[in-house]
């Protein structure tokens, strides 16, 4: 079983998937880091040299070709922008995603442009985070408002929602 957590960008994927995945007894993985590996550069670097459309490519590939097992998946904001990688991704997997308002998503970016975000140009956060929220509401086999709480409660309340949707 893997657990795929999506959710916007500053959400915390990556550090609640670290620590969930050690509450689990599984592997974790960061689809961030896979990409970068892959280009052989930083995110923001392969928007800034070989632009956006360039790196959904990369990164869809990435997800689509993914295989893993037993394993916390923490994706990129944007991995909902394609279907099939979710229904890739999906197959085997509980999805969660981990939910903010969008003003705890703007205070926690204060680095957008330097970031890795997949923005197109002239788009907005608030107007990703408007186009996104519907997507993963979609994706979500399970939901985790995490407005408020510590990591650690939010890897407790993941955990435990995993627990009852498997029964």
């Amino acid at each position: 079983m893997n657990v795929i957590l999506i959710g916007m960008p500053g959400c915390g994927k990556s550090t609640v998937g670290v620590l969930l995945a050690k509450a689990l007894q599984l592997d974790f993985i960061d689809c961030d880091l896979v990409i970068q590996k892959t280009a052989k550069m930083g995110l923001q670097e392969i928007i800034n040299t070989k632009g956006i459309e360039e790196f959904l490519k990369i990164e869809e590939k990435v997800l689509c070709d993914s295989n893993f097992a037993d394993t916390v998946v923490a994706t990129g904001g944007s991995a909902v922008y394609y279907p099939a990688a979710m229904e890739h991704l999906k197959k085997g997997a509980v999805t969660v995603y981990i939910s903010l308002p969008y003003e705890e998503i703007q205070k926690r970016l204060s680095n957008i442009k330097t970031r890795g975000v997949a923005m197109q140009n002239g788009q907005t956060l608030k107007g990703i985070y408007d186009e996104r929220r519907p997507l993963y509401e979609k994706y979500a086999d399970i939901t985790i408002e995490s407005l408020g709480q510590g990591v650690e409660q939010t890897v407790e309340q993941v955990a435990k929602a995993i627990k009852e949707y498997l029964k």
